[in-house]
Parts: C-alpha cells; structure tokens; sequence
C-alpha cells in the first residue's frame, strides 16, 4: 500500500516520536545507515554493498521504528527525494487490496519512476514492513536484487522471516534480528546523552569467554568502573531502574509507561502475535487459540523446570503432538525459546527442554493479567532474572555467533546453563538474585573438566576467585 506524501509525513513523525520527544536510536539503527552509507557510495573497487535487509524479530521489538529512523536519515540528511523512497505494510496491503510485493513494487518504478527495474538510474529505497504476510516476499526480494543494484531493500516481519528465505535469497541477504532491549539500550533511549562505556558488551563476552586469561578480568572490571561513573552521573536510583527494567520496560514501546499501562501493552502485543503471527505461520483450529493462552500461562506460572510435551498433554487435556505444534510455532514467532538438556542425542530425546520468554517483561505481564505478579517476591523475580540471562545468551548466539551452544544441566543439583564456545569447550553458569554458593559450580567445573565457571549474581563487582568468575546481574545486563 503506498502511501502519500504528508501521510508518510506524519507517520514517520508518529514513529520516531514518543513521550513529547524524539527517540533515540538503537545499535541495529547504526549497522543499517552503514549499509545505506556504502549504498549510496556506489559499489567500490572490489566490494559488494549490502543492498537486501532483513530485519526478523518479535512484534513491539522496534523493527518499523528502525525502518521510519532509517527513511528520516534518507531523507532529512541525504536529501534523497521521497519519491525515491517506497514503504508499505505487506499486512495492510494484503487486508485492504488483496496485493502483493511484487505488484507495489512495479507500479511504484513503472509508474513514478517511468521505467523498469533494470533500467533505473537513480538509487530508489523500498522498505516492506510485514513482510511474512505475502509468502513469494521472499522470490520477490531475489527478483529485485538480481534486476538492478540501484535497489536498497530492508523487509521486516516476524522471526518465521528466517525461516521462508529460499536458498538463492538468502545468499544476497542480509540478516539484522532485532531483539527485545538490554539495560544497556534500556539506558540510551531513556536518556538523552547518555552511553555506556566504549566496547562495554564486548568486554563482558571477552570476560565470559576468555576467563582464564587474567587480561581479560581486568579488562571488564575497568570497564565496570567506567561504566560505575557514568551511572552515577544520572543521578538515579540504578537498582529500581534495572528492577523496573527487568520487569516490564523490556520494549522501546515501554520505556514512558507505567507498570500497569505497560503491562497491559505488553499482554495487547502478546494477543496480536497469537491472532496475526501465530496463524500465519500455521493454520489452527478456533480451539486451538484457547490451547495457545493456556500454554503460555502454564510457561508463565511455572518456576524454571524442564517442560515436556507429555506433561503439558496431561495437564491441559491435549494431545502431545498438538502441544509440539504450537511450541513449535510459538518459536518460529520467537514470542518463547527452548533450552535443550546438555548431553548425547539421547538425553535430548529422553529429557524435558526447558522453555523460556524472550523478554522477562513479557513473563511478568502474563502473571499481571492472571493476578500472580509480586515484584517483591523473590521467587518470582528470581524466574524473571533467569529468564533475562537466558534470553542475552540466546541474543548472544544468534547475533554474534557466541555461545555456538546453550544448554541446561539436566542432572541433579546441575547448575542453571552449560554453553560452549567456539572450540566447545564448557562453560558452566550459575545465576541468581541472591547471593549465590559456588559449589554447585565447582562440581560441574570439576564434571565437565572446564576451565573456568561464572556465577551471574548480585555480588558488588566482577572478580576471579580461582577458577569461578563473578559478574553482577546489573553489570552483565550490558552485554
């Protein structure tokens, strides 16, 4: 659906504002103007510019937020003309006029530009927000690469978007997942001015997976130290900042509400995914939307504990391979993740997997709408702060290719998560919102012939003792 001038206008400043003020931007806002900067270079001796983006996530993540911040900086500081720049909704497109991609894209290069892809001669801009709703999205955006390289392209959609890329697109493409925030992100959209300190995350990773080199401890305590400064600069209680964070200011679209008026955004956003996502996925009975809430409740409610098909079959009265079809989907949507048991093939198999939210925020808005949410619950926030560093591990993964694996310790008294590096060497994790005891992280040390445990707690700073590094939960939110 194209969309004209001052209605494009107007839509852009809805986007980019919030709160009576402009909102700042996120790290993927950074790495895309990148590519739109070597675009517009031109492609250089000898280098090949990425032209086709795709931006996977979560709904409510910020992904169009990203998109209308990227038409801004087109536009206001590039001085590109608008009617060189194409955005639509592939949702409203589909709804409103039975469209496709492909049909949008070639009105708006035939009929405002007056010619054929292959023939173009200025750079024009296409910018497709859910993209997953039209399911040739994917040939199309091979079809336009292949057409013309005076073409920049970024589709957005939800996380199935991985999944749909044929094999010859996904050659051409560029990946950029968008996640819920951090602290750190948290932080720099909240206030104005305000930035960690330079390489913070990579040092924390560095920490992690480099522990026993000394130089790398110290290298994340300085910048723990840096980063001590700055935050006392805001002048702000940081604790009730990273409590109310972890709690229900995990999305861009949270950062100016309350706890109440958050959580019930956070719930509207979790119905949209089931409504709009979830069914675009896979086709459903009506039945199966009941199922679908109530397996997210079940998720929500329990203390972290594998989940296995077979037990969820017997308590909500369905059958396992139902059950497996919608956590399968729920995955797709990235709405929940699973944590599968360290071990052989067979452990695997035999043992529950362990299922997690992507943000805690959205765990604690379930428990809000069932009447079960106690920030001053220790158990239950206990549940949120797992679920937090579980979710940076997995964001960790897939973004920079660190863990190459996240597991849990399936045995009993095992510690909280097992990854691997590169090499797969084992790291065992240990976390909690209390004062953790070493010993559990000593025995897995001592089973997995590690180097080197972490305990992610709430001591005062990060330090080595022996072999177990320490790293606060504040501190670590940053990575």
């Amino acid at each position: 659906m194209g969309i004209g001038k001052n209605g494009c206008k107007q839509m852009v400043k809805n986007h980019l504002e919030i709160g009576g003020g402009v909102l700042r931007y996120r790290r993927a806002y950074f790495r895309i103007k990148k590519y739109v900067d070597d675009f517009l270079m031109g492609e250089q001796l000898g280098t090949i510019t990425k032209r086709l983006i795709i931006l996977p996530g979560l709904r409510g993540v910020g992904k169009t937020m990203i998109v209308f911040q990227i038409y801004d900086y087109l536009k206001n500081q590039k001085k590109i003309d608008q009617d060189r720049i194409l955005y639509f909704s592939t949702d409203e497109l589909k709804a409103y006029l039975g469209k496709k991609i492909l049909d949008v894209t070639d009105t708006f290069i035939q009929e405002v530009h007056k010619t054929s892809p292959v023939y173009l001669e200025k750079e024009i801009f296409i910018f497709v927000d859910e993209a997953h709703f039209d399911a040739n999205w994917s040939e199309t955006a091979k079809i336009l690469f292949d057409q013309s390289k005076k073409i920049f392209m970024i589709f957005t959609g939800s996380s199935a978007l991985n999944l749909e890329l044929s094999v010859d697109a996904a050659r051409r493409t560029t990946k950029e997942i968008v996640f819920p925030m951090n602290f750190s992100e948290y932080l720099t959209l909240n206030y104005e001015g305000w930035f960690p300190p330079k390489n913070m995350a990579e040092s924390i990773r560095d920490l992690i997976f480099n522990g026993e080199n000394d130089a790398f401890v110290e290298n994340a305590s300085s910048k723990e130290n840096e980063l001590t400064k700055k935050i006392l600069k805001l002048g702000k209680l940081i604790d009730k900042e990273w409590e109310d964070f972890v709690c229900y200011k995990g999305f861009p679209f949270t950062l100016n509400m309350g706890q109440v008026e958050a959580h019930e955004k956070i719930f509207s956003m979790i119905d949209r995914v089931i409504e709009k996502d979830v069914f675009s996925i896979r086709s459903f009975n009506t039945e199966t939307r009941n199922t679908i809430s109530r397996i997210l409740s079940f998720l929500a409610l329990q203390f972290p504990g594998g989940t296995s098909d077979a037990k969820l079959s017997e308590r909500l009265g369905v059958s396992p391979t139902t059950i497996r079809s919608i956590l399968d989907v729920l995955e797709k949507t990235h709405l929940v993740f699973s944590i599968k048991p360290y071990g052989g093939a067979g452990k695997i198999i035999r043992k529950p997997w362990k299922y997690y939210f992507l943000s805690p925020s959205i765990n604690s808005a379930i428990r809000f709408k069932l009447g079960t949410f106690d920030r001053i619950n220790k158990d239950m926030f206990g549940v949120l702060v797992e679920s937090m560093v579980t979710s940076y591990l997995i964001r960790m993964k897939e973004t920079v290719g660190l863990p190459s694996g996240v597991f849990y310790d399936s045995d009993d008294g095992g510690v909280d998560f097992i990854i691997q590096d590169a090499k797969e060497n084992v790291i065992p994790i240990e976390v909690g919102s209390g004062k953790k005891d070493k010993g559990q992280v000593e025995r897995a040390i001592k089973k997995y012939n590690s180097k080197y445990g972490v305990i992610i707690c709430e001591c005062p700073k990060i330090k080595k003792v022996a072999n177990i590094i320490y790293i606060p939960l504040t501190t670590f939110s940053f990575v």
